[in-house]
């Protein structure tokens, strides 16, 4: 890995279309992707598909990871804020002022972090009582600082954009996006 290494951990009942399209669309930004598992390599999620997951969470150094994005669904998001692995790579990630990111009901990982106090996020609509302290929006994708967060599955395409144009620079955003269809 190096520093500017995107990690996404994937816990067992992870929101698929989040997952999937973070993943491909931030590698087809020629960003280095990893993806890490909990507790086994094949990680199932909420909708039966498995996917195979390239490191452990014991694996990662934190140092090298410039952002962690945190992809939804349930229980996956219950299981990465259970996870103490998880929240020490998030919290070492964002005090050494790298960008954290999370999706559908995964802003709770940030929230059980203590990432979110004082800041504006969104969620998927329901889990706005597991955000202690932050403001919630409606948007589909908010940036607050270094946290981002999105609103569910159907933002997965603007979320994972929004986290090309923070590491890439708009011009890359923008280029991928019309090859996507986007714009």
């Amino acid at each position: 890995m190096t520093k500017q290494t995107v990690l996404v951990p994937l816990a067992e009942g992870f929101e698929e279309i989040e997952a999937i399209t973070i993943v491909d669309v931030l590698r087809r930004a020629e960003l280095e992707v990893k993806t890490c598992h909990l507790r086994e390599a094949n990680v199932t999620g909420a909708h039966r598909l498995t996917v195979k997951a390239e490191l452990s969470i014991e694996s990662v150094d934190a140092k090298n990871v410039s952002m962690v994005v945190l992809p939804g669904g349930m229980p996956g998001s219950s299981n990465l804020a259970e996870n103490q692995r998880v929240l020490e790579i998030v919290k070492s990630v964002s005090a050494a002022g790298g960008y954290v990111a999370a999706i559908c009901a995964a802003p709770m990982v940030l929230a059980a972090a203590g990432l979110i106090k004082g800041r504006r996020v969104t969620c998927y609509p329901g889990f706005e009582g597991k955000l202690d302290g932050a403001s919630v929006s409606k948007d589909k994708v908010v940036v607050d600082g270094k946290v981002i967060t999105g609103n569910g599955p159907g933002s997965a395409i603007p979320f994972a954009l929004k986290l090309v144009e923070l590491l890439r620079g708009k011009a890359v955003a923008d280029e991928l996006a019309k090859g996507l269809l986007w714009a």
